[in-house]
């Protein structure tokens, strides 16, 4: 695998070059502004759905539950590693940039769950099915099923090769072997055992454990990152300023670093965000089509929260702790570098939370694109691929303990570039759709309130 990593580098600097990115950014401007800023105009509506959504549609599971497997997969590596990652590569004015695509993300991720449930079907077993592969099929016509199975395909990729498996493995056994010395394959044989026994169970079993994990997790997170920040409080006006600043001059104001530019603060920042809450990968909206909604601009509200909830809260607690405490400028990287942040305020026990946080962000990483990769699989095969496909994932879980961390990494942004393209361009011809239903909701929305206040 190190062989490839040239190989590797060169496919990553095309694929997420200026045209991905514009693709990626622009199609969140683009809907922004034809949604006239829903993402903050109605955020506290989105925010209030979470826990009152009727769930009164037809569908598998209910919305906070939807949610929670929305959150499991993206609520992950991409949080703590991955920030450090950014930060590592781009400086402190990647998490600028990172803002950047989650403001516009939210909109995108608005409109992926909108068009999941507006599209989404019934498979042959009764289940409820959806995602991009559905509403690039119906909403555009047969015609563009090709791209349809372009995204299914690349779907089956990401979770084999990208965010679902070897990211999230490589993390965990990583810092449980450095915080507690476990040895890698023991707990690579404890994550492969708990994975194969939870998603043999299918969509249910997975929201359950996700819907008791998820809160609890992102809940933790946040506080011990919240006290970090007021022990850190009077540096914090410069850390902030110091983001702004490199997101812009390209360079640090910390001595240690050296060669940040503005482009690779922003390839790093937008990247990273996408890897970390996949506004626009087309991930999202397979589990927003099982909610229990009968409309789709409900869900779109509800799956939008992801992306706040994901990047602008829990990857900003990471950030700023990184800042904060001056680590980014370090020797240390990835997981070792977060953790050094948490240590320098907390001391060993930090470095102990971060690994248990770390542990169940990326466990349930894995269980949300074992999900997601085994729709796209029914789509691509029917049901006679599941067997196989599960096999498949389970070896490949059991094998990323032991693959160079750089290599996964670059992997996992390509096929995440390859998914995202189809799905955003579906995004963009069905944007007269995403209106009108926008609009209907928003009706819907008025002429209810006006006869609970009447």
């Amino acid at each position: 695998m190190e062989n490839l990593i040239p190989l590797l580098n060169s496919i990553d600097s095309v694929l997420w070059g200026p045209p991905l990115i514009t693709l990626l950014v622009g199609t969140g401007i683009f809907l922004t502004v034809r949604l006239r800023l829903l993402q903050v105009v109605h955020l506290p509506l989105a925010l209030s759905l979470i826990f009152r959504a009727r769930n009164r549609g037809e569908g598998d599971v209910s919305s906070f539950k939807a949610l929670c497997v929305a959150l499991a997969a993206t609520v992950g590596t991409g949080n703590i590693v991955g920030v450090a990652t950014a930060v590592k590569a781009g400086g402190p004015g990647a998490i600028f940039w990172m803002w950047m695509a989650a403001f516009f993300g939210m909109a995108t991720k608005y409109a992926e769950g909108l068009l999941a449930i507006k599209y989404r079907t019934t498979d042959s077993h009764g289940d409820i099915a959806g995602g991009p592969m559905f509403y690039i099929e119906k909403g555009l016509g047969r015609a563009w099923r090709p791209m349809a199975i372009f995204f299914a395909c690349a779907c089956v990729l990401v979770a084999f090769f990208g965010i679902g498996t070897f990211p999230q493995v490589n993390a965990i056994v990583d810092s449980v072997e450095i915080s507690f010395g476990v040895p890698r394959w023991a707990t690579d044989f404890a994550i492969t055992a708990l994975i194969a026994a939870i998603t043999l169970g299918g969509l249910k079993s997975i929201a359950r454990v996700a819907a008791a994990i998820v809160p609890f997790m992102a809940l933790s997170y946040i506080a011990l990152s919240l006290i970090l920040i007021v022990m850190n409080i009077d540096a914090l006006p410069h850390a902030v300023a110091l983001i702004l600043q490199s997101a812009f001059t390209g360079e640090a104001a910390v001595g240690g670093f050296a060669g940040s530019t503005i482009m690779m603060a922003m390839q790093n920042g937008i990247a990273r965000g996408v890897f970390s809450n996949e506004s626009g990968l087309g991930s999202a909206p397979i589990a927003s089509a099982a909610s229990k909604t009968k409309r789709p601009a409900e869900q779109g509200l509800i799956s939008m929260t992801g992306t706040f909830i994901d990047t602008i809260i829990i990857c900003t607690m990471t950030g700023l702790a990184l800042v904060l405490t001056g680590v980014w400028s370090g020797d240390t990287a990835g997981a070792a570098m977060t953790s050094a942040a948490f240590s320098a305020n907390y001391g060993t026990i930090g470095s102990h939370l971060l690994t248990i946080a770390l542990v169940l962000f990326a466990f349930t990483t894995i269980l949300g694109w074992n999900y997601y990769g085994e729709r796209a699989i029914i789509y691509l095969f029917e049901r006679k691929g599941v067997l196989p496909y599960r096999l498949i994932f389970i070896a490949l879980v059991a094998s990323g303990a032991f693959l160079k961390l750089e290599a996964i990494w670059i992997l996992a942004d390509i096929v995440n570039g390859l998914m995202a393209i189809p799905n955003l361009i579906a995004l963009l011809l069905l944007s007269g759709v995403i209106v009108r239903e926008t609009k209907l909701y928003m009706e819907y929305v008025k002429r209810h309130s006006r006869i609970k206040h009447s």
